[in-house]
C-alpha cells in the first residue's frame, strides 16, 4: 500500500513533492492498547493506517474520556499533527483499538509541501472540515439525544465493524467511547438484557436483536 491510495489528488502533485513525501513515510507498527499520540504539545505527523484500527479520543480535566471518531484501513489522522496547523489547538489521545501498521508522515515535511501545492491544501482542508463535521454531529449527540439512543448506535456499529453479534468488551470501554460512567452503561445494558435486546455475561455482550437496536438507535 503506497502513499496514492491515501491521496485521491495523488498525481496532481509534482514529482519533487511525491518524492518528498513518499522518502519522509516511515512504517511503524502499534499492538492493542499501544498509544501513539498523547496530544498537548505533542506532534506526532500525519497518520495513515495501513491495516488495523485505532480510536481518537479527549480526556476532561476529571479524567473523562469520549470518543471522537475511529480510523480504519486508508484513513489518516491530521490532528496527530495539528502543530502544523496554525489556529488549531485540539488535544487528541490516539489509541490502537487492534494490531495496527501505520505510516507516519512528519509534520514538519507535510507542512512545507502543503505550503506549495494547492492541490494538497485544499485536501487536507477538506479531511479537516469532515472531522469538524463528526465532532459538531458527535456535540449534537450528546446534547440532545438519550442515552439509550446513543447506546443502542454504538453497539450496533461495533456489530457492524466486527462482524458478528458477540462483542468482546466491557462496560468501561462502552463508557469512555461515550463519555459516560460505567456505571451508567451497566444500568441501561441490564435494561436492554430485560427487553431481550441483548445477553450479558462477563465481557462480552451478545446482540440478540439487532433490529431492535438499530431502531431505538434511529427515534
Amino acid at each position: 500500500m503506497d502513499l496514492s491510495e491515501f491521496f485521491p489528488m495523488w498525481n496532481k502533485l509534482t514529482d519533487t513533492e511525491r518524492k518528498t513525501l513518499a522518502d519522509s513515510a516511515y512504517c511503524r507498527t502499534f499492538s492493542k492498547g499501544d498509544t501513539l499520540h498523547r496530544g498537548g504539545t505533542e506532534c506526532t505527523g500525519l497518520v495513515l493506517v495501513k491495516s488495523g484500527q485505532l480510536r481518537a479520543y479527549t480526556t476532561s480535566q476529571d479524567g473523562k474520556e469520549i470518543t471522537l471518531y475511529r480510523l480504519f484501513e486508508r484513513d489518516m489522522c491530521l490532528l496527530s499533527a495539528s502543530c502544523m496547523m496554525k489556529g488549531i489547538q485540539f488535544s487528541v489521545t490516539l489509541t490502537a483499538e487492534k494490531d495496527t501498521e501505520a505510516l507516519v508522515i512528519p509534520a514538519e515535511i507535510y507542512k512545507s509541501v502543503m505550503k506549495e501545492s494547492a492541490p494538497l491544501a485544499n485536501f487536507t482542508n477538506e479531511v479537516i472540515a469532515s472531522r469538524l463535521t463528526e465532532t459538531m454531529w458527535l456535540i449534537e449527540q450528546i446534547m440532545w439525544k438519550s442515552f439509550d439512543r446513543r447506546l443502542a448506535a454504538f453497539l450496533a456499529e461495533e456489530s457492524a465493524i466486527e462482524n458478528g453479534n458477540v462483542l468482546k468488551i466491557t462496560h468501561e470501554i462502552i463508557g469512555n467511547h461515550l463519555g459516560s460512567p460505567r456505571e451508567v452503561v451497566t444500568r441501561m445494558l441490564k435494561y436492554f438484557a430485560d427487553e431481550g435486546l441483548v445477553r450479558l455475561s462477563r465481557g462480552t455482550i451478545e446482540i440478540l436483536d439487532e433490529e431492535a437496536l438499530r431502531t431505538l438507535a434511529d427515534k
